[in-house]
């Protein structure tokens, strides 16, 4: 009785709909009403085969019936297909409305794919029609925030509200989410106050998310003067609200706290979801509650919850950051089937707990069986080699992941180039820089400067200056840090045994000239700038012009620091020492002649003698 309906039904549902619009009536209503309700005749119904038998029924589907199509197979998941049927309607000339657009990204970010409906949003954008507010909330609730669209958001609202459209909590919510995201915890408060002044109605959702903002930043006493807020406003609560505020106990290592609210939270009514369990088997882990961990765990599943890989991860990983690394070994080998997320919490430990070697260990296992953890792990256990110093393992970490993983993690790359530019292995440096562009990804203003920097300390300034070209024909506008880093390598360039590179003459003229040319592109030198140059003025005995520099300095609202003053001091020792050794030749040389007339008249002297 419940199994499949068979597909002949299905087409016969679809044919007597439309027989009966042809028969009734033509009305675009109508249609749409007859794709809509095939569309949820079944799970098993395939949208775009019903869609298809429309079209060879006579009909010309419009763009509502394609956005009605288009929803249903992003309800199903059939992503894949609503992408082709999104296309078709292009090549048919139907150009996509809110609705249409909306529904793509909805079902997109619903599904895991919002860094495609962020596309989709910015195709959206250039199609210069109307956006709603329910498009941004997509993206947003789908984890791919970015600044830009935190902009159009708060751009959309000050424009509803120059029509006279008042701002409702929905907006809010969404506006402090996407700001939450960002890591922009401070902001979320300072609009929340903004809000709340100009009398908007804040709902719960809004107080929960400025809630959280309050915990992330340890602010742990005005959170709960929020959350008691919230009772005395007869706020509807539910299990996210008390789940938020225990996760802040367990931040700040209030565990009894966070087990008091939960034991409140039992009484009011509220059963325990797997996130509140997951949020307090993080909080008992990170703190080094081996035992009170497992006793939760064996409590959750006793309620009948059962522990999901996110909540293993959690345990592994807190573990790790409590300082039980045995136990956290324990706990991963006693898992029955363990999988790829489990084995990269365990890189991922090993690392939080300082153990590099072993999660390496377990990286290069892994690696022998074809097994790659995800990205973040080996992102985490790069960086924790590189600075240990172990760059060879670091790169055969990374040759591992260029070979097994189609895409590039730029982060991968400048964490390495930093590494070797730390420990002067330019050649290997340089090897991972062109690597990275042959793959297709622009190097950005900082990797540039570490490369530069790094080449300008080991005396390279030929390779060094022409990185810095090369930035500026990508069409990378160079920063002070850049100029500065260059200015000082000018500044402080050594003879190479070997390299004829031009006199420190020169390398001076030329770091005066990168000085004016970052003041001509509307650059404010700082403090480091300025002293790059003293050191370049000072290594010359030139006092004279270090202090010029100094009293510029002054006179732009710079303050000196305490490298600047020492670099004066020994500017002004080595002046007095070239000074002393020239009065000293002089008087060397004064004092031979005057052995040497004494010697001449000795000499003529005794030839004179009877």
């Amino acid at each position: 009785m419940f199994g499949r309906p068979p597909s002949k039904s299905l087409v016969y549902c679809s044919r007597k709909l439309v027989e009966s619009t042809h028969t009734h009536s033509h009305t675009q209503f109508v249609r749409l009403k007859s794709v809509s309700a095939v569309a949820q005749l079944s799970p098993y119904l395939s949208d775009s085969a019903v869609f298809q038998q429309f079209k060879r029924l006579g009909l010309s589907p419009n763009v509502y019936t394609y956005g009605i199509v288009i929803k249903a197979l992003c309800r199903k998941g059939d992503l894949e297909e609503a992408v082709d049927i999104f296309q078709e309607m292009e090549e048919a000339g139907v150009t996509p409305n809110a609705f249409t657009y909306t529904t793509y990204i909805q079902g997109l970010c619903s599904h895991g794919r919002s860094d495609l409906g962020y596309e989709v949003l910015q195709a959206w954008r250039g199609a210069e029609i109307p956006i709603d507010v329910f498009a941004y909330a997509a993206v947003i609730r789908g984890g791919t925030v970015r600044v830009g669209i935190y902009l159009k958001l708060w751009f959309f609202i000050m424009k509803m509200a120059s029509k006279g459209i008042k701002t409702n909590c929905v907006i809010v919510s969404l506006i402090l989410q996407c700001l939450c995201q960002m890591g922009m915890a401070s902001e979320v408060l300072e609009q929340f106050n903004n809000f709340k002044d100009s009398g908007i109605f804040l709902d719960e959702v809004s107080y929960n998310i400025v809630v959280d903002a309050f915990c992330k930043l340890g602010k742990l006493e005005e959170a709960v003067r929020l959350f008691d807020e919230m009772k005395r406003k007869k706020m509807v609560l539910d299990v996210v609200h008390y789940t938020t505020l225990i996760g802040g106990y367990c931040l700040q290592g209030k565990l009894i706290d966070a087990v008091n609210l939960f034991e409140e939270m039992k009484e009011k009514g509220f059963k325990p979801d797997l996130v509140t369990y997951n949020v307090l088997a993080g909080g008992f882990s990170r703190n080094g509650l081996a035992q009170e961990t497992l006793n939760l765990l064996d409590y959750m599943e006793g309620q009948g919850i059962k522990a999901s890989t996110v909540t293993h991860n959690k345990i592994i990983k807190g573990l790790c950051i409590g300082g039980k690394v045995k136990e956290a070994e324990m706990f991963f080998n006693s898992l029955e089937d363990k999988c790829l997320d489990n084995y990269a919490a365990m890189v991922h430990g090993y690392c939080e707990a300082g153990h590099t070697r072993e999660a390496y260990e377990l990286f290069v296992k892994l690696s022998k069986q074809g097994v790659l953890v995800k990205r973040s792990s080996c992102l985490k256990l790069l960086s924790n080699l590189c600075n240990e110093g172990e760059n060879d393992r670091a790169l055969a970490l990374f040759e591992t992941v260029l070979a097994s993983d189609d895409t590039h993690c730029k982060l991968m790359y400048s964490k390495l180039i930093a590494a070797f530019c730390r420990s002067g292995d330019m050649k290997k440096a340089q090897w991972v820089f062109d690597t990275m562009v042959g793959t297709g990804l622009t190097p950005d203003i900082i990797t540039y400067t570490i490369m530069i920097n790094g080449y300008c300390r080991v005396s390279c300034l030929p390779e060094a200056c022409y990185l810095f070209k090369d930035l500026k024909e990508r069409g990378i506008e160079p920063d002070v840090i850049a100029y500065t880093v260059l200015l000082d390598g000018h500044s402080k360039i050594k003879m190479k045994r070997g390299h004829s590179l031009p006199s420190v003459g020169d390398n001076l003229q030329d770091a005066i000239g990168l000085f004016d040319e970052m003041i001509d592109r509307g650059l404010e030198p700082d403090a480091v700038t300025y002293t790059a140059l003293l050191c370049g003025y000072c290594s010359q005995g030139n006092v004279n012009r270090a202090v010029t520099l100094l009293n510029e300095m002054s006179f732009r609202g710079i303050q000196p620091d305490a490298i600047t003053m020492s670099a004066l001091h020994s500017g002004i020792l080595k002046a007095k020492k070239v000074q002393f050794q020239a009065l000293r030749a002089k008087v060397t040389l004064w004092l031979d002649d005057k052995v040497h007339i004494s010697v001449q008249h000795g000499v003529l002297g005794q030839e004179g003698a009877p």
